[in-house]
């Protein structure tokens, strides 16, 4: 694939993350990443367990599903308005299962 298209999808992804938009390498298309992401995913699930990767990918669907960590701080934060419960949520995230 072109560099300059794996560039541009570099940045999109690091600007807009997974409620973004990227190219399709095929297509030469944008579509939403939560979609190319799928994609993927589908892909290569039938060498996922004989990787050792199972985890990981299901790590990646239930990102999709409840959002970035980002995403779940910003929550946090409309629900409150106060960054003291943001800096909360995310000491509770860190330290769960320690």
């Amino acid at each position: 694939y072109r560099s300059s298209l794996i560039k541009e999808n570099k940045w999109r992804a690091a600007r807009y993350g997974i409620d973004g938009q990227l190219i399709d390498f095929g297509t030469e298309e944008e579509k939403p990443a939560r979609q190319l992401i799928l994609e993927l995913l589908d892909f290569v699930d039938d060498v996922v367990d004989e990787l050792g990767s199972r985890h990981e990918v299901e790590y990646v669907l239930k990102m999709l599903e409840m959002g970035t960590g980002a995403d779940r701080q910003l929550a946090v934060f409309h629900q409150t308005g106060d960054l003291t419960k943001v800096v909360d949520y995310i000491l509770s995230e860190t330290t769960h299962g320690l």
